[in-house]
């Protein structure tokens, strides 16, 4: 399983707007085959700032995410909203299982 941490620090003057139109790619980003989750969190120590957190099977359900032309369409709005470059972090993980 693939894990992504994405960091969006969002201008506050477009928050509203920046919520819904980030609301499509979740939307969208969830029923692609090879998503286990897709999260948009809010981070509760810094204004502005959240943290998508995704979860695919495999590199090639990343590689297809990152080619969807909703993703696409997103990256092209993001300078607009996005007072920062985004700072993404994949990680490679496997189920604990008790």
């Amino acid at each position: 399983m693939i894990i992504i941490h994405a960091y969006l620090k969002v201008n506050p003057e477009v928050e509203a707007e920046f919520l819904e139109s980030v609301q499509e790619l979740i939307e969208s980003s969830r029923v692609e085959a090879g998503n286990v989750s897709y999260k948009l969190l809010k981070d509760t120590d810094q204004d502005n700032t959240y943290l998508m957190v995704e979860q695919w099977k495999d590199e090639e359900a990343v590689g297809a995410h990152n080619a969807s032309s909703h993703f696409q369409a997103f990256v092209a709005k993001a300078p607009r909203y996005l007072t920062a470059p985004l700072h993404a972090q994949a990680f490679i993980a496997q189920p604990i299982n008790k």
